[in-house]
């Protein structure tokens, strides 16, 4: 099993980074590849899952550890696949999904490709409780259940801004290339989400 590869970032496309590791270029499959996009042609470390098929070996790669462990809880729930899990990762907040689960927010979940509501009900049902050693949402002075409300809310809004960017007819690729900056403003409120990401895709 190979857990994470350290080498020089070659190439960012739009599901997978390349990395170069002692003359050899691996592939790497990301949720968001743009989340490297400051370290392109430099070394880097990044965290993988290798998922090993009767036809395939597929790396997944993630730049946090506490991403890769979100994915391997995630991809333990029934009818969830490597791929539907990378996907959630590429959009999610860690600690959003965690408060999201905590709190049984259904309609949190059904948000992300391939969640319905019965896949939604799994996701609770195997992961509530299970999830601390990933995100603890509770925050002194204040109750778990306010502080899950408060992430999970808080990641809605980058939701909600992500999909007014895509309403506004921004690609896929550019609203992700995007979206690692507009993760770390996360009290930030939609509209001032949607107008920061605006300001970057200008520049860009």
């Amino acid at each position: 099993m190979i857990t994470y590869v350290k080498g020089l970032l070659t190439e960012i496309k739009d599901e997978s980074i390349v990395v170069e590791v002692g003359g050899l270029g691996y592939e790497i499959v990301c949720g968001n590849p743009f989340e490297f996009q400051q370290e392109e042609n430099e070394d880097i470390h990044v965290h993988t899952y290798q998922h090993v098929r009767e036809d395939s070996i597929q790396l997944y790669g993630f730049k946090y550890p506490e991403q890769k462990s979100l994915f391997m809880k995630v991809i333990s729930v029934s009818g969830i696949g490597p791929k539907s899990g990378i996907a959630i990762i590429g959009t999610v907040n860690v600690h959003g999904f965690v408060a999201a689960v905590e709190q049984e927010d259904e309609k949190y979940l059904t948000q992300f490709p391939g969640v319905g509501k019965k896949t939604a009900r799994q996701i609770i049902l195997d992961l509530k409780g299970k999830l601390d050693d990933i995100a603890y949402v509770e925050k002194p002075g204040e109750s778990a259940g306010a502080n899950a409300t408060k992430l999970a809310r808080e990641s809605n809004h980058l939701q909600d801004a992500m999909e007014a960017l895509q309403a506004l007819g921004y690609s896929d690729t550019e609203i992700r290339a995007v979206t690692p900056t507009l993760q770390q403003d996360q009290e930030a409120e939609t509209d001032a989400l949607i107008r920061k990401a605006l300001q970057l895709l200008v520049k860009n």
